[in-house]
């Protein structure tokens, strides 16, 4: 027997309405948390640093800085799981929240019911810091997790970390056993969560990473937005869990950051194209660039 108690794990609620505080925190304590909560950007930063949370929930509109900058704030120094929740639905909003660092963007009212899952979802999720079960390190988005010692030789080109370019070139795709997805000059490591591009590494935010993964292994086969959601909760199949235009219009966001870092143009892309109202999918190897 074990005597050890397992320290709990922490959320921090950032709302400045002291009613959501309440409901907030009995959804998380009724999950397992320990809370600590603040009505304010700055003290949410500083409760984040202070505490490293599990969860971060986080107000938009808020006396003092709003949650954006808080979100990048805190990205900066933790790799909390950072759910944002506004009253905000108009698409630019739900990019900015999702460009400063959120994992998760929930739209008030919300039913405490589909927060619950929500966090069920992103807890099934790997940390930026986490690799192979070893403790999340504080950090910002997307850093790279600390390996262990290597066991192959793409073990060997990940933890040395030196000169990138002189050992993957532009266009080299990493030998088959290495576990690596390819298109065109991209390349991803599902078991490292590295992506390179042309040899140079890419600083991708977890849900880019897993949306990206996703397209590489189905190649041209069509995700839906619907799809690509349940891919980011866990789910293989529709359950229960409901998908809505919220969620399709978080999928289009981290679609235009993730766009973005891979400076692929929508009207002719390179690596990601959409299938009007289906979903995207990865362009052909042989299409025009």
């Amino acid at each position: 027997m074990n005597d050890a108690a397992e320290p709990p794990k922490t959320a921090v609620i950032v709302e400045d309405d002291p009613d959501i505080r309440h409901l907030l925190a009995d959804v998380l304590e009724s999950a397992g948390f320990a809370t600590v909560s603040v009505g304010n950007g700055i003290d949410g930063v500083r409760a984040v640093v202070a505490h490293q949370p599990l969860i971060t929930t986080l107000d938009v509109n808020m006396p003092g800085i709003d949650g954006f900058e808080a979100a990048r704030r805190i990205r900066r120094q933790s790799d909390t799981y950072i759910i944002m929740l506004t009253g905000l639905e108009e698409e630019a909003d739900v990019v900015l929240g999702l460009g400063a660092g959120a994992d998760e963007y929930v739209v008030k009212p919300f039913r405490p019911r589909e927060l619950r899952a929500r966090i069920e979802a992103l807890l099934r999720r790997p940390r930026a810091g986490e690799s192979g079960g070893t403790a999340p390190a504080a950090g910002r988005e997307g850093a790279q997790p600390t390996l262990s010692a290597p066991d192959t030789e793409a073990d060997v080109l990940i933890s040395t970390r030196t000169d990138v370019a002189t050992v993957l070139r532009d266009d080299e795709v990493p030998a088959p056993d290495a576990g690596w997805l390819a298109h065109r000059d991209l390349h991803l490591d599902p078991e490292s969560r590295l992506v390179r591009m042309a040899g140079d590494e890419l600083d991708l935010t977890r849900t880019e990473f897993d949306l990206l993964a996703a397209l590489m292994e189905s190649k041209r086969r069509v995700r839906s937005k619907a799809d690509l959601t349940l891919v980011l909760r866990g789910e293989s199949y529709v359950t229960s869990y409901f998908v809505g235009d919220a969620d399709k219009r978080a999928i289009e966001a981290h679609m235009t950051n993730l766009r973005r870092k891979l400076g692929d143009n929508p009207a002719n892309p390179r690596y990601i194209e959409t299938v009007r109202g289906v979903g995207y999918r990865m362009t052909s190897e042989f299409s025009a660039s």
